[in-house]
Parts: C-alpha cells; sequence; structure tokens
C-alpha cells in the first residue's frame, strides 16, 4: 500500500496501514476519536480545575514525604516530558530525587541536558549504569528472537529502578512525564509489547544468549503489584494535571536551562533513536511519528498539515545522522553490515511464541477493575 493509496484519518494523521483502523462517516479515525474520548476529563478541563487537582496531589506529595530526605521520585530521560517535571516539581516546593537509568545508549545531548538541569534546579540526580556486557547480551538475544519491542529492555529496567528506589526512600510517589496531551493517543496492538514482562525476558534471554537476569534491574506483573498494592507507590501522570504545550515548555526549557532539543519524540537515546527511526520502520514497517505527532496533532498542540509534511521526510533528522547511527550501532553490538541486512530480512516473530507472563498480567488486571467495579456501587 502506498502513501497515495492510503486512507489518512481526516482529523489527526494515522492512516489504514495501522492495524485495526477504523474510519466513521466523515473519515476520523478510532483512535483519535477513542483518544478524544477517554482523556477528554484531561484535556477538557479548566486552568483551575487543574490547578486544584495539582495542590491536593502536592500537599499529599508532602504529607507522605514529610520526615524523609525526598517526597517524591522523577524519572528523567533528558527529554521534555520528564525534564519539564522536574522542573515544576522544584517550582511546587517538592523534593525530589531525579533518577536515571543508563542503558549505555545515552545520547552526549541527553546526558548534557539531564546535568544542565539537576544542577541549576540544585536536586540529587541518582543514576542505575546497567551492566553492559549483560544488556548487550540480553538486546542481542531479542534481535535473535526477531521479536518487535527490543526497547521492552529499556523500558522495564526504567520502571524497576523508580519503583526500587521509591521503596528504598519509604516514598508513595512517582511522578512521571507521562501525558495524555503527548501520548495518550492509545498504542495500536502489534505495535510493542507489555512493559512488564519480565518472563518473556528471562525466557528470551536464556534460549538465545543463555543470558540470566543477574545484575538487570526487572520488574514482572506480581512486583507490580506488590509496589503498588502493598508498598503503596503510585505512578503520577502529573503532567495532566497542569496546561501542558509542549512547544512552549521546549522554549521555557532552552531559555533558562540550556536544554537543547531532539528531533522527534524519545529520541534522546541513540538506539532509541536508530530503532523507531530504521528498525521499526524497515523490518516490521511500523513508523511511530504517526502514533506521536497525530497525538499532538488531535490534542491542538501540532498543526496537521506540518504533521502530513514531516511524514514525508525519513523518521530521521537527515540521512547522514542515520549513517552515522547505523555505524555506531554495528560497532557497539559487534555486528557486520551482512548481519544487519540478514536481521532486516528475517520474518517478525511474536513475542508470545515464548514464554510471557501476558495472560497472568490480563488475569490480575481484570480482576483489579472487577474489584474497583464492585466497590464504587
Amino acid at each position: 500500500m502506498n502513501q497515495k493509496t492510503k486512507q489518512i484519518c481526516a482529523r489527526c494523521i494515522m492512516d489504514s496501514s495501522v492495524p485495526n483502523i477504523q474510519f466513521d462517516s466523515v473519515g476520523n479515525c478510532n483512535y483519535c476519536t477513542d483518544f478524544l474520548e477517554r482523556c477528554a476529563h484531561v484535556l477538557d478541563d479548566t486552568s483551575d480545575v487543574k490547578a486544584k487537582k495539582l495542590q491536593a496531589l502536592v500537599a499529599e506529595v508532602k504529607r507522605a514525604g514529610q520526615g524523609k530526605r525526598y517526597d517524591c521520585i522523577v524519572g528523567v530521560s533528558g527529554g521534555v516530558d520528564s525534564s519539564w517535571v522536574l522542573v515544576r516539581c522544584v517550582e511546587l516546593g517538592l523534593r525530589p530525587l531525579a533518577v536515571h537509568m543508563d542503558n549505555g545508549w545515552n545520547s552526549e545531548l541527553a546526558q548534557n541536558n539531564i546535568a544542565n538541569l539537576v544542577q541549576t534546579l540544585g536536586v540529587d540526580l541518582y543514576t542505575h549504569v546497567i551492566d553492559w556486557p549483560e544488556y548487550k547480551a540480553l538486546m542481542q538475544a531479542f534481535f535473535d528472537a526477531d521479536v518487535l519491542d527490543v526497547e521492552l529492555l529499556y523500558d522495564n529496567a526504567m520502571a524497576a529502578v523508580n519503583y526500587q528506589q521509591a521503596a528504598k526512600f519509604g516514598l508513595k510517589h512517582l511522578l512521571a512525564g507521562t501525558n495524555s496531551a503527548t501520548e495518550g493517543m492509545p498504542m495500536p496492538k502489534g505495535w510493542n509489547w507489555n512493559k512488564f514482562d519480565k518472563r518473556n525476558i528471562q525466557a528470551i534471554g536464556k534460549r538465545f544468549t543463555n543470558t540470566a537476569l543477574r545484575t538487570f534491574p526487572s520488574i514482572g506483573t506480581l512486583d507490580f503489584f506488590r509496589f503498588r498494592f502493598i508498598k503503596g507507590i503510585r505512578w503520577v501522570s502529573v503532567l495532566d494535571l497542569m496546561p501542558y504545550n509542549k512547544t512552549a515548555v521546549l522554549k521555557e526549557l532552552q531559555e533558562k536551562y540550556g536544554y537543547k532539543p531532539y528531533p522527534y519524540k524519545h529520541y534522546e537515546s541513540i538506539f532509541t533513536r536508530f530503532y523507531q527511526g530504521y528498525l521499526l520502520p524497515t523490518k516490521f514497517g511500523i513508523d511511530k511519528r504517526k502514533l506521536h505527532l497525530g497525538t499532538l496533532v488531535a490534542s491542538g498542540q501540532m498543526d496537521r498539515a506540518v504533521a502530513l509534511r514531516d511524514l514525508e521526510g525519513i523518521p530521521y533528522p537527515s540521512e547522514a545522522q542515520l549513517n552515522q547511527d547505523r555505524q555506531y550501532f554495528l560497532k557497539k553490538m559487534g555486528w557486520t553490515q551482512a548481519q544487519l541486512e540478514t536481521y532486516i530480512a528475517r520474518p517478525p516473530i511474536a513475542h508470545d511464541v515464548y514464554p510471557s507472563e501476558d495472560k497472568l498480567w490480563d488475569f490480575a488486571t481484570r480482576t483489579l477493575k472487577a474489584l474497583r467495579s464492585l466497590r464504587s456501587r
């Protein structure tokens, strides 16, 4: 299906190449329709309503953190969203511990952005540096398995490190840069995998490179429910409780904190940039810019024509940057160009071909939803 024959949503920029997409009588897709309906309570809240909700959260965080060294955890990647959360936490009088997970793929730009931010704000930074040989072996296993979500490794470890640090300091709040305005569009089925599937990581690592999780910080379904319901640690999308316009925020970060932007969402990591900009489109036929830019368009933060124009080019700042990142990837993974081409040519394999926690996660979340429904009656 070439670009000219694709049906493109009349409201956002998702198109008929996206799995399970449907269009209504006026040409709007189910993805942005679902997003606008599900997140209306966030997108349509007035500034006064958001301010009251934020004040209540800040009071709760301060109360829970009394007498402790910190009162909350803020995970920072070097991206705009998490950077702004850290700024606002300090402005609101909170005492955050900034937590960063270094998997060996940080761009120099991301490291500089984080360093400038924490130094200017005067907050403590905890950086967990993953054991590179172990992480590299797990990555190789995921490549050998031909599964889609290689970023499951980073996302799972990042979540684990944040929850572990919260538990260590007895904190109840993880204030995250996740938010509806810039990433509330539902992820198409098959575009990623359950980020709490520790069993999948263990099984793939063991099968393909005989790698056990020795130092890798991981979190599974039961771990998550223990952190959430026994230790009472909440993951809060705090940006939903305040006006958040990414363009205005980026300008302020640049002016006050020497922040330097990235061309696309999550491109602060060299591997994420190469994964989203090359591996996903080339091997799996997935361009996540449709989701990221489409969410900004649907929430009114980006002009649709500008987003469509962005999609016309490659998902990279330039061909030169792509070639540079390709060479960096090959060297860091110890691959040849021929190995990369062989990997790209092999057909994708579903994650659940290998042992997985997916059914356990679905059962646990359905049970929790049913219990909450009973309590609300």
